[in-house]
């Protein structure tokens, strides 16, 4: 059974809470130092799901804020999946031990796919995330982007979602990247080609959502998450408004 949610997400760069724009770390806003009072306000207004991703730790492994995340965890009454350039095995041991519920990985699983499905294989496939950031190019291809963007893979969404399908892949957060942080609304027609394509697979929407009228437009895609980041931090919208919005109708 797929619950579907909205899914508030929080960026955390030595402990504060950042956005990116476009991914590049030279395009950053700061909005606060407090992601633990940020996400027990959103778990208040009725967050089941939250998500995080160490900024810190995707650009130098060395400094992960694995003690921040694991205080942010125990604080905050809620699960929260996490990822932020997870390449090694520890990495996954550290934040399941921090509490994560789910880890989230991104240019790993394409560029090592062997040993993340053996990750799967050893963990439960219900504990992961693949963080897929896709461009779409003029043909119509869905290229997986990797290395915080910076990369175009060559593989397609497709034949990475059916090569860890054998693995039972269950969880894929997909962001197109052109919409990221642009507040300019989601790809709703890449969600909905995708969900009909994998029925099996429980899809989070990432990236562009600036107002319920977005949230609004995924509806009928099957998606079962929507991730909201940006949107929140600058008001826009709240929590509770955009729970509502995605459960009537």
């Amino acid at each position: 059974m797929k619950t579907s949610q909205i899914i508030p997400a929080l960026d955390l760069i030595d402990g504060q809470i950042v956005r990116l724009y476009q991914g590049d770390y030279g395009q950053k806003t700061l909005y606060s130092d407090n992601p633990i009072a940020q996400f027990q306000d959103y778990v208040a207004q009725g967050a089941k799901q939250l998500h995080l991703v160490d900024l810190t730790g995707a650009k130098d492994p060395n400094k992960r804020q694995t003690q921040l995340i694991g205080e942010i965890i125990r604080a905050v009454n809620c699960p929260i999946q996490v990822g932020g350039g997870i390449r090694s095995e520890q990495d996954v041991v550290d934040l399941f031990a921090a509490g994560a519920n789910r880890v989230v990985i991104g240019s790993t699983a394409v560029k090592q796919p062997n040993i993340v499905k053996q990750w799967f294989n050893k963990y439960g496939a219900e504990k992961f995330v693949l963080a897929l950031d896709v461009n779409i190019n003029i043909q119509g291809e869905k290229q997986i982007a990797i290395s915080g963007w910076q990369e175009n893979s060559g593989i397609t969404l497709e034949t990475l979602i059916s090569d860890f399908s054998t693995v039972g892949l269950q969880h894929v957060l997909c962001t197109d990247i052109s919409k990221d942080g642009t507040l300019q609304g989601s790809n709703v027609e890449l969600y909905r080609e995708i969900c009909t394509q994998f029925p099996h697979i429980i899809f989070q929407s990432s990236g562009g959502i600036g107002s319920l009228s977005d949230i609004e437009a995924l509806k009928g895609t099957g998606v079962a998450g929507v991730i909201v980041g940006r949107a929140l931090l600058e008001g826009k919208f709240s929590v509770q408004e955009a729970i509502q919005c995605w459960q009537n109708g």
